[in-house]
């Protein structure tokens, strides 16, 4: 069985020596030396600066959202998976669509500004399988209109923009650290600040407000990390360059097999690929389920990956559609791509894609 990605599970000798020290400190929860270590290493991997570390990554959304003042409505983007979307409805904020670029599936800059009401306090847009939004166009926007920019970069991990991290940009971006990621912690993400403020405001927040032992001083739940979520993420750490080549030269092979028979999307200048996931974009949606359904009998497992479009969700009770969303969603697929995927095995997926396509031709 090949799936859409596979869980990596580090060395096991390291985890356990880990884990033994937990054991010895008896010290599980509650910024333990693990997530205080695995903190400092992630914020001098990345590049960044007040990394917060939560225990998933709808709860960075959702723990950004309310340390940043976000309400009313946000603009976002309805190509994502659907956290971004519920995290917002959950929160009480109204998520208001705009279109996506149709090359690099990212939300379109064009259109936020028209879509700003008074009502609006801030936009949420996403780096769509880690590729870069308009940076610089939705900051100037954000700045003009005084509204907060929390990006979604749960598939950002790693990656630079013009030579920096791109997770330093906007008030604020999240990141996911789900057992699928590239960087997991089993479950788990983390919120980037720009502000140090704010870094304070929602540490305090994942913490049920409680100030020292005695003292609570602000609206808080409980969004920690464990010391276990940061024993696997200190050790995926440690192993994570050997991670991105191994996913790198899966992205090459398809790259190469399929570039001359499928769209694949456009990487934004100046951003580096931290070779998360490998989607391709059919011609229709009928060929997409014909190609899904012959790799589903040879027990490989891709994903629509986004479907639906958010704005057709139905508890949002929307009325306009955004078009270009709605018609990439129906066409795009996510291929398996993870360490431990054999040459062999991504050869087999294209053959079986390419048949699919010349078949039709014919």
């Amino acid at each position: 069985m090949i799936n859409i990605t596979k869980p990596y599970l580090p060395d096991r000798e390291k985890l356990n020596e880990y884990i033994d020290g937990i054991y010895d400190r008896a010290w599980l929860t509650n910024n333990g030396p693990l997530t205080q270590e695995l903190t400092q290493r992630l914020e001098k991997y990345l590049g960044v600066e007040n990394l917060l570390l939560v225990s998933n990554g709808t709860l960075a959304l959702q723990v950004a959202y309310r340390a940043m003042g976000v309400c009313g409505k946000a603009i976002t983007t309805p190509f994502s998976f659907v956290a971004t979307t519920s995290s917002l409805v959950w929160e009480g904020i109204e998520p208001v669509f705009v279109d996506i670029d149709p090359e690099t599936l990212c939300i379109g800059s064009s259109e936020i500004e028209e879509a700003i009401t008074p009502e609006t306090t801030a936009i949420v847009p996403v780096h769509v399988f880690g590729n870069a939004c308009d940076i610089e166009e939705i900051e100037t926007i954000a700045q003009k209109h005084g509204l907060k920019t929390i990006y979604d970069g749960a598939h950002a991990f790693g990656v630079q923009y013009k030579g920096k991290s791109i997770l330093s940009y906007g008030d604020a971006t999240t990141l996911s650290f789900h057992a699928t990621k590239l960087f997991h912690t089993i479950e788990g993400g983390a919120i980037i600040f720009k502000k140090k403020e704010d870094y304070e405001t929602a540490k305090l927040m994942t913490t049920f407000g409680i100030n020292g032992s005695d003292s609570i001083v602000e609206l808080g739940i409980n969004a920690k990390m464990n010391e276990f979520q940061a024993a696997m993420g200190l050790c995926v750490l440690d192993e994570i360059d050997i991670i991105v080549e191994k996913r790198a030269k899966i992205w090459q092979q398809y790259h190469k097999e399929l570039e001359d028979f499928l769209q694949i999307p456009l990487l934004k200048k100046n951003t580096s690929n931290n070779y998360s996931y490998f989607p391709v974009l059919f011609q229709n949606e009928e060929t997409l389920l014909r190609v899904k359904a012959a790799l589903n009998e040879q027990k490989i497992n891709p994903r629509r990956y986004f479907y639906p479009s958010l704005d057709t969700v139905s508890y949002l009770h929307l009325h306009q559609n955004q078009e270009i969303s709605k018609d990439i969603a129906s066409r795009v697929l996510c291929l398996p791509v993870y360490p431990g995927l054999e040459e062999f095995e991504v050869q087999s997926i294209t053959d079986i894609i390419k048949s699919c396509l010349l078949t039709k031709k014919k």
